[in-house]
């Protein structure tokens, strides 16, 4: 009966002009289905044993489909009526059912049972820095869409030019000297080039190819360094408020972080302690805040880093958009010393699913960063450090951007007016001319006015502004202007401001 059953295989070839189609079967395939026989002496009911525990720990999952018998008991070198048995016997039980000409599937309907067997409390412990490690509040982030979207950080992804994207992709997957193996852990050379060429003229910097490394976002290039710099117990400086991902990262390896505070002009620089390893900083737009460093306190802290022999990164997470102020020069262009670390992203210009960024680094460290990336992960995916590179050779990046920062500060203003026309006397607008997010202090608030607003804040996916506080927190919120269209600003704006009665 089950024979018959059995006599497909995983799908039903039809050949047609030339080439040969597959019809897959319903059901999804158990194609590599693991059976440990070695040892066993009964080898029938070892079989009907597995297959069971396999069905009632949820391995094998309700519709699933089975291999053929005669498929099975060939891989497992036994007689394949012996395999038939067991199908039949767990058949018989009400597990599987066989459909003519189909298979042998698990039954619909069937509820695996509950096992503790894989939370079972285990004697391995991970590191003192990664317990209790906070990850919820980014899975409730990226959970999904808002109605009034005023997340921080997440650009237009609705604007992108998909089309062109994909042609590129195309382009990429057809090339003839595409790499059939493992790629260079530096990056793409022609991707490398493209960002040498963007940085020199966008960012006021000559750089070299040979000092970009290309790395899966900027999380991934704060990785690398504190991988190549950071021992132990080293001191690493972070702007706060500031980005608790960066704080996390630099836990995690061992240093002893310590927040310092931010004012009108950016980092605190008197502040800064003598025996600092690293100073993480955010100048062309602090985050959170937004202020840009003033040029005196670039300089300031330049010559700290000279004096103290430490390395400074410079995060230019969003500093694609800047509207109307003359941009200052990068700290890595005023740095003649070789002690700043460039560290950029695509995720805000283009789309973050790309996960494209790269890390600039002084000819000192490039190796150990690149051998680090080879270690981490040996490559960012080729195919896309191709098109990324011809998407910017051939125009269509700048083309994008030109478009983007008209959109984005369209939104900037808007969402000025709106804090300006309901929130007036109770948010206080820092000033900034950058980025993806404005952020307003509310001081005026009460605690329980404040935490009645927060909670109604975050269901349009406005940030609280203390959570990215390391010391005193600084009550406040934040609005990104990314994922919002230019319309639906006021409206959303006005909502959020009911709670505030």
């Amino acid at each position: 009966m089950f024979e018959s059953a059995r006599r497909r295989s995983a799908a039903t070839t039809i050949k047609g002009t030339g080439a040969a189609d597959e019809t897959p079967l319903p059901g999804k395939l158990v194609d590599d289905l693991q059976i440990n026989l070695i040892g066993r002496k009964n080898i029938g009911r070892e079989i009907y044993h597995q297959l069971l525990q396999a069905i009632q720990e949820g391995r094998l999952e309700s519709g699933m489909r089975l291999p053929p018998t005669r498929e099975l008991a060939r891989r497992l070198k036994v007689a394949r009526t012996t395999v038939a048995v067991a199908y039949d016997r767990l058949v018989g039980e009400g597990l599987l059912e066989s459909r003519i000409g189909a298979g042998t599937f698990v039954k619909r309907g069937v509820v695996s049972a509950t096992t503790d067997a894989r939370n079972l409390d285990s004697p391995l412990v991970p590191k003192e820095a990664w317990v209790g490690f906070p990850t919820s509040y980014v899975r409730k982030l990226f959970a999904g869409r808002f109605e009034f979207d005023f997340r921080t950080g997440f650009p237009d992804d609705a604007a992108f030019p998909y089309a062109r994207w994909r042609r590129l992709m195309a382009r990429q997957m057809r090339a003839s000297n595409a790499p059939s193996g493992y790629g260079d852990p530096a990056g793409h050379p022609g991707l490398r080039a493209a960002i040498a060429r963007h940085i020199s003229l966008s960012r006021g910097m000559q750089i070299d190819p040979e000092e970009v490394t290309v790395t899966n976002g900027a999380q991934q290039a704060l990785d690398l360094i504190a991988k190549v710099l950071i021992e132990k117990g080293d001191r690493v400086v972070v702007e706060d408020p500031g980005y608790p991902p960066a704080w996390l990262l630099f836990r995690t390896v061992g240093a002893r972080v310590e927040p310092i505070p931010v004012d009108d002009e950016g980092l605190v620089v008197r502040a800064l302690p003598p025996d600092t390893r690293l100073v993480y900083v955010t100048p062309s737009h602090q985050f959170p805040i937004g202020v840009t460093m003033s040029l005196e306190r670039r300089s300031s802290l330049l010559e700290w880093a000279r004096q103290t022999n430490a390395a400074i990164v410079e995060d230019d997470y969003d500093g694609e958009f800047r509207f109307g102020n003359r941009p200052l020069e990068s700290l890595r262009a005023l740095d003649p010393n070789g002690h700043v670390i460039y560290v950029g992203s695509f995720s805000k210009a283009t789309l973050p699913s790309l996960r494209i960024g790269f890390v600039i680094s002084p000819n000192s460290l490039t190796s150990a960063i690149r051998a680090a990336k080879h270690l981490s992960d040996w490559y960012t995916m080729w195919a896309v450090q191709g098109a990324l590179a011809d998407f910017i050779e051939e125009g269509w990046f700048a083309r994008h951007l030109r478009k983007m920062r008209r959109e984005y500060e369209e939104r900037h203003n808007a969402i000025l007016a709106g804090l300006d026309k309901h929130f007036q006397s109770l948010l206080k607008v820092t000033n900034s001319a950058v980025g993806l997010h404005v952020c307003a202090t509310a001081t005026e608030l009460s605690p329980s006015d404040l935490h009645r607003v927060v909670t109604s804040a975050k269901e349009v996916g406005v940030d609280e502004l203390a959570q990215y506080s390391a010391g005193q927190p600084v009550p406040g919120l934040l609005f990104g202007y990314g994922a919002i269209p230019t319309e639906r600003i006021d409206e959303g704006l006005r909502r959020l401001r009911k709670s505030f009665v």
